[in-house]
């Protein structure tokens, strides 16, 4: 019967040790004493002495081996009885109530502090890359933060996508939409109206984004992240980024024309798709990405694969001479 006050297991399958490869720690009492084992008794029976008050294990310290009598006891009074074992060795010469030493380390005892899993270095800002030295002229290995801005309809989520499959280098993709549409119950859709609740969640959806690519790039993974950021709000929209992720995130423009960003537009489904004039509208303000110094690609006649292609070289550039923003 387990002791109230929470006394030892059962004792242990092998000579010191649990069936897991553990260490079983018990109180000592005496050089020869155990914690499953009672009083001892001499060759000529006498009056039992009380049993010895439980003891918590000392820290940190593999017991030595157990030594039976020859003669068998009963077990302890708060511990049912064990598989006979037989006597273990003992040093020669141990002085009377000294702790008997350890006969080896336990093996297969992880730290204390250990749970299992792989140490992950803390996310930080994002420094400017350093140019890539990549034979073929583009990014190559270099491990970088993309931001990749355009209307709907302009292709970001596809383009980014193959962008980031066709590198050589570990790189994630990271949709705001796909964040945004995490909440399920209370989505705040900003065709309904652009309100305070939907403002919230965006800029909840993009802090999770900055978090997330943050991580990625400190485990040594590149990360592309796509958005319609408007250049008349860059306070909310691009600075904002830049505030999450650091100063080393390149941001690229994707802008085709109005025809092909309505064609696009109309192949959608879902809360995705807006109407004609939406599009139109967002469109026009996009506009104001020329002359801002950011890089552009009018991808109207591009197909995905050159796009992300022109892309790459793109941000080769911009690695080598950043731009202002």
């Amino acid at each position: 019967m387990q002791h109230s006050a929470g006394a030892p297991l059962p004792p242990p399958q092998g000579p010191g040790y649990g069936s897991g490869g553990w260490a079983h720690q018990g109180p000592r009492q005496g050089p020869q004493q155990g914690p499953q084992q009672g009083p001892q008794q001499g060759p000529h029976p006498g009056p039992q002495q009380p049993p010895v008050p439980h003891q918590p294990p000392a820290p940190h310290q593999p017991p030595g081996p157990r030594h039976v009598p020859a003669q068998h006891q009963p077990p302890g009074p708060h511990q049912p009885p064990g598989p006979h074992q037989p006597p273990g060795p003992r040093p020669a010469h141990a002085p009377h109530g000294a702790p008997v030493p350890p006969q080896g380390p336990p093996t297969g005892q992880p730290p204390a502090d250990s749970t299992g899993h792989i140490q992950l270095p803390p996310g930080g800002p994002v420094p400017i890359p350093a140019p890539p030295r990549a034979p073929d002229g583009g990014t190559g290995a270099a491990t970088l933060a993309v931001l990749l801005i355009g209307p709907a309809g302009a292709g970001k989520t596809t383009v980014a996508r193959h962008w980031a499959m066709s590198r050589r280098v570990p790189t994630a993709h990271i949709s705001l939409d796909d964040v945004r549409e995490w909440v399920c119950s209370g989505f705040a859709d900003p065709q309904s109206g652009w309100n305070d609740h939907s403002e919230a969640q965006y800029r909840l959806a993009r802090r999770t984004c900055g978090f997330a690519a943050r991580n990625f790039l400190a485990n040594g993974i590149s990360c592309i992240l796509d958005d319609a950021v408007f250049p008349d709000r860059p306070v909310v929209g691009l600075g904002g980024w830049k505030r999450h992720v650091g100063p080393g995130l390149l941001p690229v423009v994707l802008l085709p024309g109005l025809e092909i960003v309505l064609e696009r537009n109309a192949e959608r489904s879902g809360n995705r798709r807006l109407s004609d004039e939406e599009v139109a509208g967002i469109h026009g303000r996009m506009a104001g990405w020329y002359g801002s110094g950011l890089p552009i690609i009018d991808n109207s006649k591009y197909d995905v694969e050159t796009t992300a292609r022109v892309l790459d070289d793109v941000l080769a550039r911009s690695l080598t001479s950043p731009p202002s923003w």
